[in-house]
């Protein structure tokens, strides 16, 4: 191996850590329950998100979003069902008190503090608004429950809590001498949004390549082993195993440390999760997108310049270099570099999800199961490993740390960078649906491992495994998107849903077809050596003449 291959073995090994760990599909939360706020009579109603849409002087303007209160009357979901009302600035702007304001079904702003929610419902009530706007004393959203010995709970108007900032521009729009007015809706979510489609496609899809070009390489490698035999190159030590072209087999105790380390990666972004450190991400993420953008780039040109990827110049500490690595390799920096520039703008998503495409296609090719023990392992510590951070780290932590770390929060970005997404189109409340690298790549070795076995072995597409571990994997990453919508948007870890499809459809066959004790173990069908080949038709041959 060349130190290029070795370097960019070492690299990718090292950014396994950092980008497989398996991260939950999700699509935003419309919907938020809340177990500490219980429900009783009056005081009832979902969390939802509601839309606040503006009008200045008869102008569409700015569009806030709020949550609804667990009290009042539940806020409509469609848009043309939603009246418009004129906006009130609350004299007293608490409301604790009857409002000195003349109201005819206007929509009234008040302060949050210095009595109940429930209090100030009541007295916009009375004083005929037809909805209430609360405005927070802090940027984030505040969840308006009732207290466990309320009584006065029968509010017939909507009651809607809205953040600092959008408290502020509202003023400033009722101060300005303008006619301000505003309509109240929480539009839900459709069932099924394309972006989800052209995510399975786009993880089924990468799936598919990274596990055609593994096993071209693999079979590569058994006919140049071949070619040394029957050259009688047989006094070479170990001859089943050559040169590995930079390939790394990982082994059952690898399996579990990886999701140690993953785990203790995950820990250490939940605790770390900031500005600087989301900037170092983007930096990692950058280099694993470079070599793996280069790399199928390379591999892909090399069939059409055969000449420049086959000539060889010497780089200082790279050492050989072809001419094609070193053609591709600045169109592949600078894009790079451009992503991260302008990660945050609306298009960004098409080049991150090409880099993280690339840069997982690369591990799936270097990375590999060489037995379905090892698979079976390493699926089985990541399914434990999702479900407990998505779900049972809440009890812990107080909240989802996979869900937080996705989703990017207190690091000021739109998410960490170590996932494909799509922006949702016909979702009115926007937000991406995304997958982690891990939910790609984890089963991705697993389905890669089965198409080198079938090629190896020589089996037909339908007597084969991998045909049957793609279906799998596509249904379970199907199951999980109807899951999460099940769920209203919340995350749900994707190997809950994938691992047992894909492992148990790999283990039931190999153990109805007899296979499984030879894949479990040795990961190889058993091929007999070419000069035994060639003996036995030196036989066939000579029995012929006779």
């Amino acid at each position: 191996m060349d130190l290029q291959s070795l370097c960019s073995l070492i690299l990718v090994s090292a950014l396994i850590s950092l980008v497989c760990h398996p991260c939950s599909v999700t699509a935003g939360d419309i919907v938020h329950e809340d177990d500490s706020a219980p429900k009783k009579p009056g005081c009832e109603n979902d969390f939802v998100l509601v839309k606040v849409q503006t009008w200045v002087n008869g102008i569409e303007d700015a569009e806030f979003v709020g949550v609804g209160a667990r009290f009042g009357t539940t806020i409509v979901s469609k848009e043309k069902n939603a009246n418009q009302r004129r906006l009130i600035l609350s004299d007293p702007r608490d409301c604790c008190s009857f409002p000195k304001n003349k109201l005819d079904n206007d929509v009234i702003m008040v302060d949050r503090g210095n009595c109940k929610f429930t209090t100030k419902a009541n007295n916009a009530e009375a004083a005929n608004a037809s909805a209430l706007l609360i405005i927070n004393n802090q940027k984030e959203l505040y969840k308006m429950v009732c207290d466990p010995d309320e009584t006065d709970l029968d509010i017939h108007i909507p009651a809607v809590m809205l953040p600092q900032d959008a408290g502020i521009s509202l003023e400033k729009m009722l101060t300005s001498n303008s006619s301000v007015s505003v309509q109240l809706y929480s539009p839900k979510r459709p069932l099924v949004d394309i972006a989800e489609v052209f995510l399975w496609l786009m993880a089924v899809g990468t799936i598919l390549c990274a596990s055609y070009w593994s096993a071209w390489s693999a079979r590569e490698a058994a006919i140049e082993q071949e070619k040394l035999l029957k050259d009688a190159l047989d006094e070479i030590p170990n001859t089943r195993h050559v040169d590995s072209g930079g390939i790394l087999d990982i082994n059952t105790t690898s399996a579990v440390l990886f999701v140690v380390f993953a785990s203790c990666f995950l820990v250490m972004l939940y605790k770390l999760m900031s500005y600087w450190f989301s900037e170092l991400l983007v930096v990692l993420f950058c280099i694993g997108g470079v070599e793996g953008l280069q790399t199928c780039l390379v591999a892909l040109l090399s069939r059409w310049f055969k000449r420049s990827g086959e000539s060889y110049i010497k780089v200082p500490f790279f050492g050989a270099v072809s001419y094609l690595t070193l053609s591709v390799s600045p169109f592949c920096i600078a894009f790079a570099i451009v992503w991260a520039i302008y990660r945050n703008v609306s298009y960004a998503w098409i080049g991150q999800d090409i880099l993280g495409i690339a840069l997982i296609i690369t591990v799936l090719q270097i990375v590999r199961v060489p037995n379905l023990k090892v698979g079976t392992v390493l699926l089985s510590c990541g399914f434990l490993y999702d479900i407990f951070w998505v779900f049972v780290s809440k009890k812990f932590f107080h909240e989802s740390v996979m869900i937080v770390v996705a989703r990017g929060d207190k690091s000021g970005e739109d998410g960490i960078p170590m996932l494909l997404k799509i922006p949702r189109i016909f979702d009115p409340w926007g937000g991406y649906s995304i997958i982690g690298f891990g939910d790609i790549l984890l089963p991705g070795l697993l389905i890669a491992f089965s198409l080198r076995y079938d090629w190896l072995a020589n089996k037909t597409l339908r007597a084969g495994y991998f045909m049957w571990a793609m279906i799998a994997y596509g249904l379970g990453l199907l199951v999980t998107y109807i899951a999460l919508n099940l769920m209203d948007g919340h995350g749900q870890p994707a190997l809950l849903y994938i691992v047992p499809f894909t492992l148990g459809t790999f283990l039931t066959l190999g153990r109805k077809r007899g296979d499984l004790g030879l894949i479990w173990t040795s990961g190889e069908a058993d091929r007999p050596c070419p000069h035994v080949q060639l003996e036995h038709q030196n036989i066939e041959e000579l029995s012929d003449e006779k």
